[in-house]
This record gives structure tokens, C-alpha cells and sequence, in this order.
């Protein structure tokens, strides 16, 4: 499968880059057209001083014919595309999936398998990290005012 890679970030609802413990991850999320008049691409609305899109909108707006969806509604539709090279087997992939955040390792992520050995990996939200069961990460230094 090959996948579509941005020319732009105009071209995106969502983009990261991330490096996790062994690998790496590319995420994004193209915008789609319009529903309605099929000519414009949906996005958030913009501020009429600034000309800057209004990042905590709660709708999305087809900047050609002005048709309005929730943020929810469109959010669901979307597909989210990824790059990744797996943590467990180091293999490199593609795949696509479903743009709606899942809680994994105690953190909202969007949630993929590696094709080559089926682990499951998370794009974590905001650059949280996992929260492992069984107390302290590992590898994590531990200073004497912890105690």
C-alpha cells in the first residue's frame, strides 16, 4: 500500500512526527471535501482579524460554500495514515486507521498494529507517555528527595 504523503500542512487536519523507545512513528490526517458543494475542503473557521484558523472551534466550515459540520461528526469520517518502524520487530509499514483516540496504556491515542508482527502501537496525544502497571518506568533514575 502506498500512502499519500502531505506536499503541505494546509493539506491536514492532524500531523506528528514521533520517535518512541525503538522506533518511529509519522501520523496524519488529510481534510476531506465538502459534502455539500464538492469543490472545497472542510476546515476550522478563520478569525477575521488574525486570518488564522480558530483552533478550539467546535465546528469545521467548507471555506467555499460555507457548509457547517460539528466537530464530532467530522472528526469520525476521517481516516488517520501512518509510517511507523515498529518497537518489537523493527520492521517499517504503512497502514491506515480510524481517527478517533482510544485509551491504550492509560493514555488517549490512536491505536495501530504492526503488519509484520501484531503488536499494537498508540500516537499518544500531546506527547504523554504510557503509563506502565507495576509502578516505576523503567530505566528511570531515582533521586534521594523522592523518598
Amino acid at each position: 500500500m502506498a500512502l499519500r504523503f502531505p506536499s503541505s500542512m494546509d493539506e491536514c487536519v492532524y500531523f506528528t512526527r514521533r520517535a518512541t523507545s525503538k522506533g518511529k512513528i509519522i501520523a496524519w490526517v488529510f481534510r476531506q471535501q465538502c459534502e455539500k458543494c464538492k469543490k472545497g475542503v472542510m476546515g476550522k473557521p478563520l478569525d477575521e482579524k488574525t486570518g488564522r484558523a480558530k483552533i478550539r472551534a467546535q465546528e469545521y466550515i467548507c471555506q467555499a460554500c460555507n457548509y457547517t459540520v460539528g466537530k464530532d461528526d467530522y472528526e469520525a469520517t476521517l481516516t488517520c495514515s501512518i509510517q511507523y518502524v515498529c518497537d518489537g520487530c523493527g520492521a517499517s509499514g504503512e497502514t491506515t486507521a480510524p481517527f478517533k483516540r482510544k485509551v491504550f496504556e492509560g493514555v488517549p491515542a490512536i491505536v495501530f498494529t504492526c503488519g509484520s508482527c501484531g503488536k499494537k502501537q498508540g500516537v499518544t496525544k500531546k506527547m504523554k507517555e504510557s503509563k506502565k502497571k507495576g509502578g516505576m518506568k523503567e530505566g528511570a533514575d531515582v533521586d534521594d528527595d523522592d523518598f
